[in-house]
């Protein structure tokens, strides 16, 4: 099905203030903040890694796969609903994340 950019704008919005940008992949969407990816849009429905973090942050929280193979991710649901435990997992997600590896040139 994909999801759709008005959903991706909208959840942007959402979050504001935290600079997160997004990135249209496969006709889904990764979300990356401080140069991680923090979560997945699929099918217009928030994943967020489950990092340490982020489980004591979003005690409770549905799980699922965004995509077929993909690992186990924190399915949040109301996001927009209340948007500021969100933006604290978000930020904790990308505090507990490694800094991803530096691309090797191609010469």
């Amino acid at each position: 099905m994909g999801t759709h950019a008005d959903t991706i704008a909208h959840l942007l919005d959402a979050l504001d203030p935290l600079p997160l940008s997004a990135r249209k992949m496969f006709g889904e969407y990764a979300l990356y903040l401080d140069g991680k990816v923090v979560g997945l849009v699929c099918d217009d429905l928030l994943y967020l890694k489950p990092t340490p973090a982020a489980l004591v942050i979003l005690p409770g929280s549905p799980t699922g796969h965004p995509y077929p193979g993909a690992k186990l991710h924190l399915l949040v649901t109301d996001a927009l609903d209340d948007p500021d435990p969100v933006k604290l997992a978000l930020k904790a997600i990308a505090s507990d994340l490694p800094m991803p590896k530096p691309k090797k040139s191609q010469i």
